[in-house]
């Protein structure tokens, strides 16, 4: 029977300059890294390249084999229920992409995380999902800087007051934890600002990041009745940048 197939699952924060010594040495030792291509001018992809060359070894950098990304249903008007069922699927038709090229391939693949693996991220569940397809795997995981923790130090701000928790939650259920009484919350995969609910916040207080650690990265903070212009223009002006754009925020009363 043969040996199961080696995964590592690194956390890469937003950069080469964010990945630990741990994780740079890890992905020294792999034999390919498996990405999702999201079409041919794909920054994210270009960046997880500037990972692999910064830490390459003595033989070169690692090879990235590319995996045209699934189509995902983003439509606005998705319920609960058909967010979740969309993002099922999106994870299945991934898994069975990845679960094709590691059947065909043997050695150590790797998958480079953006921020740590361990929040709003999927890659454990889908690389689990391969696993679950008839292909024979082990996965490791190592962490990576966080986005709220980058977030904070730009900031140059605690995540939470003396003693007192700090709820992370996506864009989609803000208004669902202010509901519960919430009041210091992050929220991450964030859409747009014309479809993010901020009804009844406007003198909360607001810090606001989108691309940290990456090329135009862009910082907004004050009463968020005051910055969501300026949010939003700082929101295009990273996607005008970059290519695409990954915002993230701290909103608490007060």
């Amino acid at each position: 029977m043969a040996a199961p197939l080696k995964v590592l699952i690194l956390g890469v924060g937003m950069g080469p300059q964010h990945v630990t010594p741990e994780v740079a040495a890890a992905l020294r030792s792999v034999d390919y890294v498996l990405a999702a291509e999201k079409g041919a001018e794909d920054g994210l992809l270009a960046l997880r390249r500037d990972i692999v060359n910064a830490h390459a070894g003595p033989d070169g950098p690692v090879e990235i084999v590319s995996v045209p990304d699934p189509e995902r249903d983003r439509s606005t008007g998705l319920t609960g229920a058909g967010y979740q069922a969309a993002v099922a699927d999106w994870h299945k038709a991934r898994a069975a992409e990845y679960a094709t090229i590691m059947s065909e391939r043997s050695g150590t693949a790797a998958f480079l995380v953006w921020g740590d693996p361990s929040l709003y991220d999927s890659t454990i569940r889908i690389v689990e999902k391969v696993r679950q397809l008839g292909v024979s795997l082990d996965f490791d995981v190592l962490p990576g800087i966080s986005a709220p923790q980058l977030l904070a130090a730009r900031h140059r701000i605690v995540l939470h007051d003396v003693g007192r928790p700090v709820t992370v939650t996506t864009g989609r259920r803000l208004q669902d934890a202010v509901a519960t009484g919430l009041d210091n919350i992050v929220a991450m995969l964030n859409p747009p600002p014309d479809r993010l609910d901020l009804s009844g916040l406007d003198d909360w207080t607001i810090w606001w990041g989108a691309n940290l650690g990456a090329p135009g990265e862009q910082l907004v903070a004050g009463r968020l009745g005051d910055v969501m212009g300026a949010i939003a223009d700082a929101r295009a002006a990273a996607k005008a940048d970059a290519g695409w754009v990954m915002d993230i925020f701290v909103v608490r009363r007060g």
